[in-house]
C-alpha cells in the first residue's frame, strides 16, 4: 500500500480506503460475519482509511467499525459525516444539532475526538451562508473533532466550500464517466491544499466490468430500485447514467484498457494518476474485493496516450449521458 498526505493534516492516508456505506444494508444485506472479514481484508491490506456517515443504516455502519476497531492501540482514520439526518436536512442545522450528532457518532465509533467530520451533501445554501463552518471550528475547539471537510454533489458545492482555508478535505464522486473535476476542483483543492477524498470510483460497480443486461440486485439494494435513476438523486447510481447505456459504454472503455490491467484495476489507476487525489474509497462486499481494490495502487501509471484517449472517450461518448447534479 501506498500513502499520501490528506491535504494540509497531519494524515498519512492510504492510496486505497474502504467505503462503508454497504454495512448499513443500502446493497442488501450483510452479516455481522461478512462485516469484519470485509474489515480484517482491509486492514491486511495496508488500509488505514474508513468512511462512513451517522445515516447509514441509521447508525449501523459506525457502530460495526467502532467495535471493530475499539481498544486497538494503533487505529486506523474513522471518518464520518453529518447533516443527512432525518431531523437534520434540509434547513435544521444548528451548533447544537451539529454537537449532539457528533456526540452520538463518537460514542458509535467509540472515539472521544473524531479523526474527520464531514459535511454530508448539504444544501448549497447553508455551506454558502457560512455559519455552519463557524459551528465546526467550534466542535474542533471543544475537542470534538481534529478536522473537517465536506462531501459535495456538484463542482459548484466544492468551490465554494473551498473558500473555507482551514478546509481539510473535500469528498466528491470521480471517475472514467465522472471527469469534470479535473477542470476547476482538482486544481483548487492542490492549490489550497484541500484533500480530494474520491468516492463511488466504480460507478456503483458498473466499472469493474462484472455487470451485463441479465445482472440483478437484491431487492433493498438502491442499483435495484434506482437502476434508472428514478428513486432519488440519479448522480449516485451508476454515475448519473441508466444502467443499460452504462453496460454499452463500459464495453466500448473495454478497448482502451491495457492488456496486463482488468478493467477495475484500470478505473482505479486512472483516479490515482491524478496527484490531487489523497484516497479512493471504493465499497467491498467481500474480503477478495478489498484486496483487489488495493492492489491497484501497485501498478503502473498509465501512460500519457490513454489518458488523453480516456478523455476523449469522455467527452465524445459519456458526458452527453449523466444526469442528476453535476
Amino acid at each position: 500500500m501506498n500513502f499520501r498526505k490528506l491535504g494540509h493534516t497531519d494524515f498519512e492516508v492510504s492510496e486505497v480506503g474502504l467505503g462503508c456505506w454497504q454495512f448499513g444494508g443500502d446493497f442488501g444485506p450483510i452479516e455481522n460475519r461478512a462485516v469484519h472479514e470485509i474489515l480484517d481484508a482491509a486492514v491486511e491490506s495496508g488500509v488505514n482509511f474508513f468512511d462512513t456517515a451517522d445515516v447509514y443504516g441509521a447508525g449501523a455502519s459506525e457502530r460495526y467499525l467502532g467495535e471493530h476497531f475499539a481498544g486497538l492501540e494503533t487505529s486506523p482514520y474513522l471518518v464520518t459525516k453529518y447533516g443527512r439526518g432525518e431531523k437534520t436536512y434540509p434547513d435544521k442545522y444548528s451548533l447544537e444539532n451539529l454537537r449532539d450528532a457528533i456526540k452520538r457518532s463518537q460514542d458509535r465509533l467509540q472515539r472521544d475526538c473524531l479523526d474527520l467530520i464531514q459535511l454530508h451533501c448539504i444544501p448549497l445554501e447553508v455551506t454558502a451562508h457560512g455559519a455552519i463552518f463557524d459551528w465546526l471550528r467550534t466542535v474542533q475547539q471543544e475537542g470534538h473533532i481534529r478536522y473537517f471537510g465536506a462531501s459535495v454533489e456538484t463542482i459548484e458545492e466544492g468551490l465554494v466550500c473551498a473558500q473555507q482555508d482551514d478546509l481539510a478535505s473535500i469528498q466528491v464522486i470521480f471517475n472514467l464517466f465522472r471527469q469534470k473535476p479535473i477542470e476547476e476542483l482538482l486544481p483548487r483543492a492542490q492549490e489550497k491544499e484541500i484533500g480530494i477524498i474520491v468516492r463511488l470510483p466504480l460507478a456503483s460497480g458498473l466499472l469493474a466490468g462484472k455487470f451485463d443486461k441479465n445482472t440483478t440486485f437484491a431487492e433493498t439494494d438502491h442499483r435495484n430500485y434506482n437502476r434508472d435513476g428514478e428513486a432519488f438523486n440519479v448522480g449516485e447510481t451508476f454515475a448519473g447514467i441508466s444502467f443499460e447505456k452504462g453496460l454499452d459504454l463500459v464495453g466500448a472503455l473495454k478497448e482502451l484498457v491495457p492488456g496486463q490491467y482488468s478493467m477495475a484495476e484500470f478505473a482505479m489507476r486512472w483516479i490515482l494518476d491524478h496527484e490531487a487525489v489523497s484516497t479512493v474509497i471504493p465499497g467491498a462486499s467481500s474480503a477478495e474485493q478489498v484486496r483487489r481494490n488495493a492492489a491497484a495502487c501497485a501498478l503502473a501509471p498509465l501512460s500519457e496516450a490513454t489518458h488523453q484517449k480516456v478523455k476523449k472517450f469522455y467527452q465524445d461518448e459519456v458526458a452527453a449521458h449523466i444526469r442528476g447534479t453535476y
